[in-house]
């Protein structure tokens, strides 16, 4: 019966306006890839839930206008791209939130993500922290926990 009530439960989640549904799958903050920091001091750095969201919302229009990666991106469900990053990177900040999106390898799967199309992302991930006038310091400890996930991102 609890079983049931879960499936059940799992099967009427209500999606943000736009998200478009993906297959069940655990929800866990494990799925975020990277353990957080310990305090609050790189969420403040990054000026918190409107610094986050600034810099993801950059992040992704950098990514869908930038040629060297924009296919990648083309047909992709942006909306809740933009939710499961802005949760990924508070989770990892240390901002107390947490982490509803799939793993890194199931949610890159099948998207032939190369080692240069990674790089790419970093550059505009860069671009878009320097614009939000993120300290060198802590953009750097915020790259050193998404770096090993091109281990699950990149595919060939």
């Amino acid at each position: 019966m609890l079983i049931v009530a879960a499936l059940l439960l799992q099967a009427t989640v209500i999606l943000p306006p736009g998200e478009e549904p993906v297959e069940p799958y655990t929800q866990s903050d494990v799925n975020a890839g990277a353990k957080p920091f310990r305090d609050d001091t790189l969420w403040k750095a990054f000026h918190e839930s409107a610094g986050v969201s600034r810099i993801v919302d950059d992040l992704v229009t950098r990514n869908q206008n930038d040629p060297r990666i924009s296919d990648i991106f083309r047909n992709q469900d942006t909306v809740r791209l933009r939710r499961t990053l802005k949760e990924q990177f508070c989770y990892i900040l240390g901002g107390g939130c947490t982490y509803t999106g799939r793993d890194m390898k199931t949610a890159h799967k099948n998207m032939g993500v190369q080692r240069a199309d990674m790089a790419a992302l970093v550059e505009n991930l860069q671009a878009a922290m320097r614009a939000e006038r993120i300290p060198f310091g802590a953009q750097n400890r915020l790259l050193a926990k998404l770096a090993p996930m091109h281990r699950d991102v990149v595919q060939r």
